[in-house]
């Protein structure tokens, strides 16, 4: 079945061309409820939609319940619409899974099904193949900014672009993001957004996430790195295990990078092999991917792979030895495996 973006999808219903059956994954919970509820506001009639809505966990269904469920037919209204939640309950439920790929064989006209996958990873292959997907993803940072920047000014938040592009990278998801513009709406009308009064009411300074320690590691800066430390550190729900997961991760990256570097990929095509591998093994923690994938593709050039093997060596002794220190204990371990992973000819001019 088609795959479609949640823009078309948006269009689509509100010319009233409705799928039987929409699977929302993606990155983003709450874009995922946002599709969702554009899809009900447009299927349902206002004045019926009580009688006419189901939202249930796939955990509670088997399959008699699904295929009730689905055909039912609406009460006073040209359709009624279907939402089930936790579709990873369907790995141990697979009668129930199986009554509902039947039902798409001969889906009813008047229900529209809403299916919401929970996390980032890839959806069910059966069920992808059979119903609409919808990638609930944004597609770079300017589709996050663009985001935020709409739900801001819905709430009577302004602030420039240099506050809108640190609050994105500081919160790291839409949901994230939405929780602090939050506490931004509380503030007295009138107040003047800056760096510095928004990093100090969500936590993170401009500057000082844990994507900016990373970055430093890796574009061969230790004394910023370093001196970031602290900051990073001292952020609500930061540990010295996290960033090296962090870091981990990002090197298992860049290595999918340089060995496309090695065969001689350069440019666009480099950054294009990196966001496939993203999408891949669809890795934890990091930033946009798009963003994320320019950035490995310029850091393969400076990271052999010898130096990769190197960093994934020392990073993994790292990672042993903070699980059995202290809290006070972190900042010594990172630094020492900060100057271990910095480049050789800048260790020789200190």
């Amino acid at each position: 079945m088609p795959s479609r973006t949640m823009k078309q999808v948006s269009v689509d219903v509100r010319k009233g061309a409705f799928a039987p059956a929409y699977l929302l994954h993606g990155s983003e919970e709450i874009l995922k409820d946002e599709m969702a509820r554009v899809i009900m506001e447009q299927a349902l009639d206002p004045s019926t939609r009580d009688f006419n809505l189901d939202q249930v966990s796939a955990a509670a269904l088997d399959d008699e319940a699904v295929e009730s469920l689905c055909n039912t037919l609406p009460m006073m209204a040209d359709r009624r619409v279907v939402v089930i939640r936790d579709l990873d309950a369907w790995k141990r439920r697979a009668k129930a899974k199986s009554a509902f790929l039947r039902y798409l064989d001969r889906p009813s006209d008047s229900t529209v099904v809403v299916l919401l996958h929970a996390g980032d990873d890839a959806p069910d292959k059966d069920l992808a193949k059979q119903v609409t997907t919808v990638n609930c993803t944004p597609e770079n940072t300017r589709a996050r900014e663009s985001w935020v920047r709409r739900t801001a000014a819905a709430q009577g938040v302004v602030f420039d672009d240099d506050v809108l592009g640190h609050l994105v990278q500081a919160t790291g998801t839409l949901t994230g993001a939405a929780l602090e513009l939050q506490k931004l709406a509380a503030l007295p009308e009138g107040t003047t957004m800056t760096l510095e009064l928004v990093g100090d009411l969500i936590g993170v300074r401009h500057g000082e996430t844990s994507l900016d320690w990373r970055n430093a590691i890796m574009d061969g800066d230790p004394a910023r790195a370093v001196g970031l430390l602290e900051p990073v550190l001292g952020q609500s729900g930061m540990s010295g295990v996290k960033l090296v997961n962090l870091l981990s991760t990002t090197l298992a990256c860049v290595g999918v990078a340089r060995a496309g570097y090695d065969r001689g990929s350069r440019g666009g095509a480099l950054t294009g092999l990196a966001m496939e591998s993203m999408k891949a093994a669809r890795p934890f923690g990091l930033g946009v991917w798009s963003d994320e994938a320019s950035r490995f593709a310029r850091w393969a050039a400076s990271w052999p792979e010898h130096r990769l093997q190197q960093a994934v060596s020392h990073t993994l002794a790292a990672d042993t030895a903070l699980k059995s220190t202290t809290l006070s204990g972190e900042v010594g371990v990172l630094t020492d495996l900060i100057f271990q992973l910095a480049p050789t000819e800048v260790m020789a001019a200190r």
